[in-house]
């Protein structure tokens, strides 16, 4: 119940966006063509995608011929559960492997949330019991370091960092000698807040990767992309960037509690096959959240069914 209710608190923008044409929708008589184009148009509306939106509807329309679906309000609750089923997504959680250090890799532009969201693992790991480092890769945005260790204070962790400007692989070396040589559990580390369309900034990343890969046998064991959900459909272009440079296991939504568009959680999971793991909605620690397929929909559609 807690957690549907941060669900609830968070997608509050969207639902309340959403309200008004979902109220339209279950008020209709017929289900008819133009009930099916107003659920597209809705859907699509939300950041749900195109892709997605046309294929729904399609299954929808299928769904109601063969078990008889006479009203808008069975229509949408088939909707509900589709969708629902559609965003579960097998995954590990972060230090789940059984590997020893777990190595997690951090990426994502600048502004998405991305210290804050490393600070918040942290903590939940510690909180597991586990010994968490933080590696500062981020040499190239001054002050990095610095946000990194507040947060590694805040969260209990440990924190590997050099000068601002150096060499960001040889920091990740460090940081993942240090891990084994002590005997962290987890290892986070932070990367640049790259810019999807610098291309070496992107060769940088694939080099870290090799570093880890070299030092930590099956490392990363995840790799994970912090996107600020505001940036809508613009965050699907960013996915598929770093997801080409290096292979995401996972993917972490931060600030839905600023959009009125949450659906694009959903356009995310389409196109790219990659589990949302995390969304946060706020800076404080417990306003961090794995991801629930079944509370997302819940709270996404709890005025309306």
């Amino acid at each position: 119940m807690r957690l549907l209710t941060s669900f609830r608190e968070a997608l509050a923008k969207t639902r309340n966006g959403l309200a008004g044409h979902w109220n339209a929708l279950l008020g209709r008589q017929l289900v008819d063509d133009a009930f099916w184009a107003e659920l597209e148009e809705t859907l699509i509306g939300a950041d749900f995608g195109v892709g997605y939106a046309e294929r729904i509807v399609t299954d929808l329309k299928l769904a109601a011929q063969q078990q008889n679906l006479r009203t808008s309000t069975d229509v949408l609750r088939v909707f509900k559960s589709d969708v629902a089923d559609f965003l579960k997504h097998p995954g590990v959680t972060a230090g789940g492997t059984g590997a020893k250090p777990h190595v997690v890799l951090i990426v994502g532009v600048n502004g998405s949330g991305k210290t804050t969201t490393i600070g918040k693992l942290a903590a939940a790991a510690r909180a597991r019991g586990q010994r968490a480092l933080l590696v500062a890769a981020d040499t190239f945005r001054a002050a990095a370091a610095d946000q990194l260790a507040v947060w590694a204070k805040r969260s209990g962790a440990e924190i590997v960092r050099d000068k601002e400007g150096a060499d960001p692989a040889a920091v990740v070396f460090d940081g993942l000698a240090a891990a084994k040589a002590r005997g962290y559990d987890v290892v986070f580390i932070d990367t640049a807040g790259r810019l999807q369309t610098k291309h070496n900034l992107m060769e940088e990343l694939k080099k870290i990767r090799r570093i880890i890969g070299r030092e930590v046998d099956g490392a990363p064991h995840e790799t994970l992309l912090v996107l600020d959900a505001t940036t809508g459909q613009n965050a699907l272009s960013q996915a598929r960037l770093f997801h080409a440079a290096a292979p995401l296991t996972g993917i972490a939504v931060t600030k839905l509690d600023g959009t009125a568009r949450g659906g694009i959680i959903v356009a995310i999971v389409d196109q790219l096959d990659v589990p949302i793991r995390y969304v946060g909605f706020g800076e404080q620690l417990d306003q961090f959240k794995q991801f629930d397929a079944a509370a997302y929909v819940d709270a996404l559609f709890d005025r309306a069914l």
